[in-house]
């Protein structure tokens, strides 16, 4: 069985609409999908519908920003109901937090020379078929900044704008981790950290992430992520098991011209692990069995 359960829409920072999405997957031969937008429940409906005419068994999913320790991490949330009104409200105060981080960006791009940052955004965004309420992410300001002609391409904006440290770089107030997973499992969810080697944390500082994630209530970490190398992705194994976490996998799809994120295409999890698909509380919440 082909698992895939993380990728993106247009409902956040992806380039296909979820239908689309839908159909790519289902092309790539994936049997299990979640759909996990930032911050964003939007997609989740036309996702469903899309994956039940094509066969394919899917989860209800989302990917949380959090704060740990001063760092952003994400969780990967699964099998919750996407009305539950704690979840709501929370995706809802997130949503306005990062339509006040869109204006500091484009406000500090046009002190930069580079005005109608915003409205370029939500263009480059909209032209996707996004949901037009939706606050442009840090990709659309790339995209439109090559457009415009201030970078070569994405990579330049990131590099020079809007990555790590840059002007761009604007600081969010996310929940705490704890907080994330207890909002998903108030939703009947079960939370997992999502691609714990991507914050480039030491061996030590990632032990206390996966501690604190566990006495938070977190059930599972990512072991792979995309063509992730297979070296990381046993390292990752190793303290799924010590830990007790189950493990899940997923490409991280945002747009086809990163092959490296290709649906379906993941490095394979190692057979020590515990596969979250297994575990019966995510399980009964698959639809299309």
């Amino acid at each position: 069985m082909l698992v895939d359960l993380h990728m993106h829409s247009t409902a956040s920072d992806g380039v296909l609409a979820p239908a689309e999405l839908m159909a790519r997957a289902a092309a790539a031969g994936v049997d299990l999908l979640a759909l996990t937008d930032h911050d964003c429940v939007d997609g989740l409906a036309e996702a469903w519908d899309a994956a039940r005419s094509h066969g394919m068994r899917w989860v209800s999913g989302v990917e949380l920003s959090a704060q740990w320790q001063g760092h952003t991490v994400h969780v990967l949330g699964y099998a919750f109901d996407p009305q539950a009104r704690v979840l709501v409200d929370a995706l809802v105060a997130v949503r306005d937090g990062r339509w006040q981080r869109a204006e500091q960006i484009a406000a500090r791009l046009a002190a930069k020379r580079m005005p109608g940052a915003l409205e370029g955004a939500q263009a480059i965004q909209q032209a996707t078929g996004s949901d037009p309420h939706s606050p442009p992410a840090r990709p659309h300001f790339a995209d439109w900044m090559v457009q415009a002609g201030h970078v070569r391409d994405r990579a330049e904006a990131f590099r020079k704008w809007l990555g790590a440290g840059k002007l761009g770089d604007i600081k969010q107030h996310w929940p705490a981790l704890p907080e994330a997973v207890q909002q998903l499992r108030a939703s009947g969810g079960v939370a997992v950290l999502a691609h714990p080697w991507h914050y480039g944390f030491t061996r030590a500082r990632l032990r206390r992430l996966l501690r604190d994630f566990a006495e938070a209530g977190g059930r599972g970490i990512e072991v792979v992520n995309g063509k992730q190398s297979p070296e990381q992705v046993a390292v990752l194994a190793r303290l799924a098991g010590e830990f007790g976490f189950l493990a899940s996998c997923g490409s991280d799809f945002h747009h086809p011209d990163a092959p490296w994120m290709a649906l379906g295409a993941m490095t394979p999890l190692p057979a020590s692990c515990a596969p979250l698909w297994a575990d019966a509380r995510f399980a009964e919440r698959v639809s299309g069995l």
